[in-house]
Order: structure tokens, then sequence, then C-alpha cells
């Protein structure tokens, strides 16, 4: 599956709310956070921070083994099950993924990035109608969002349901129109649907707004 899933997952991850650093500064604050913690290896905040720079890092192993360490102290630390699972799942450890994310959801039912990382550990479990289920839950949940109509709409589109997936993305459109991502899988959905000057238009749009048209090239072949 094109995953888009998986950006938009990126972007919710806690973790991306720190401020953006290099890859070379993240290694320094992780030399910094393992100081600290030679001299205090309890303190759970410090053992979420070196997670969430495991992470940052791709170091998926050392995060999943962090959260390990903190979970067996604090078994319904939402942080360290968020983590481990988002960890798991990068490592395609899927079940244990889908694990955790169950456990904070019995504990934080209304949390969208678990929820959104929920459905897409089922697709991942290539469980379909469980990702739907989700994905229907959070349209519940959050009718604001675009960004959960256009997760629902990936899985739409994957599964060839292209009404379904138009809508979705008209939804999501309404709540952020100039999302070039969006209108991008809208004109893919057209292209699908056989609507292909309905697609170009849509193209020639993102060309107006500053995209480059080489970048938009393949798509533009398949509307002739």
């Amino acid at each position: 599956m094109k995953i888009k899933i998986i950006c938009i997952l990126t972007l919710l991850l806690g973790v991306t709310a720190l401020k953006a650093q290099t890859q070379k500064q993240w290694r320094d604050s992780l030399s910094v956070i393992n100081s600290q913690l030679y001299l205090h290896p309890d303190s759970t905040d410090l053992l979420l921070q070196k997670a969430a720079v495991n992470l940052q890092l791709l170091e998926w192993e050392d995060a999943a083994e962090t959260c390990n360490a903190i979970l067996k102290k604090d078994t319904v630390n939402l942080s360290a099950l968020y983590f481990r699972a988002y960890a798991n799942n990068n490592m395609r450890r899927y079940e244990l993924a889908r694990n955790d994310y169950e456990d904070f959801l019995r504990m934080s039912p209304r949390n969208m990035q678990a929820r959104l990382g929920l459905a897409y550990t089922y697709i991942q479990l290539k469980r379909n109608a469980q990702a739907m289920d989700e994905f229907n839950n959070l349209v519940e949940m959050f009718p604001d969002s675009s960004v959960v109509y256009a997760a629902r709409a990936e899985l739409e589109k994957e599964m060839r349901s292209y009404e379904t997936a138009l809508y979705d993305y008209n939804e999501a459109l309404k709540r952020e129109p100039d999302n070039q991502d969006y209108i991008i899988s809208k004109a893919e959905v057209l292209i699908s649907m056989d609507r292909k000057r309905e697609a170009k238009a849509l193209l020639d749009q993102l060309v107006r707004s500053g995209v480059a048209r080489g970048t938009l090239k393949d798509l533009y072949a398949k509307c002739k």
C-alpha cells in the first residue's frame, strides 16, 4: 500500500513536538541524557526523554528496551506504551504494537494518535475491516480533523472503494483546502475512476500554486 498514513503517523508522533534538530544535535542530546541517567538511573522522566530521542534517531530497539524498563516499574505509563508501540511498528513487530496500542486505548480511548497507530497496525496485519472500524471511530470522535478523513481515504483507495475515498478526500480538503498531498491523492482517485479531466484540473491547480510540473509528470501522463 502506498501508505501516506505512515507520513500522517510520523507527523502525529508525540516526540515531533520537540524542537527539530540535526542528527548530530540529537546524538549530543542523547549523550547528555545518558550522563544524567548514570546519576539517576530510576528517573522515569529521563528514561522517557531517552526513548523519545532514540525514536528521533530511528533507534527502534533501544527505544523499545528503554520503554520496557519504564513499564516494568509503571505498567500504565501511557507515553512508554505509545513510544514502544511506535518502535515495534517500525521493527515490524505488529502484534506487539497492537497489544500496546490496545492497552493504551483502554486507558485513554479518545487519543487520536494511538487510534491512528492502531489502525495502521491493523493494516499491516491485513485486518482491513478492523482498520476501517478504527477510522470510522476516529471520524466520529474527531469530525473536524482533516487527517482522519485523509487516513480513511487512503485505506479506501487501497480497497478500490473509490467513491468513498473521493468523499473522504473532499471532506479532508474542506478542512484543509491547500494541502497538496490531499489534492494529489484526490487526483489519483479521479484517475482510477477514469475522471481524467477533473484530475488534470487538480494538477493544473497545483502547478499554478507553485508545484513544479515535472514532479507531477507521471500523473499528467495518466490523464491522457
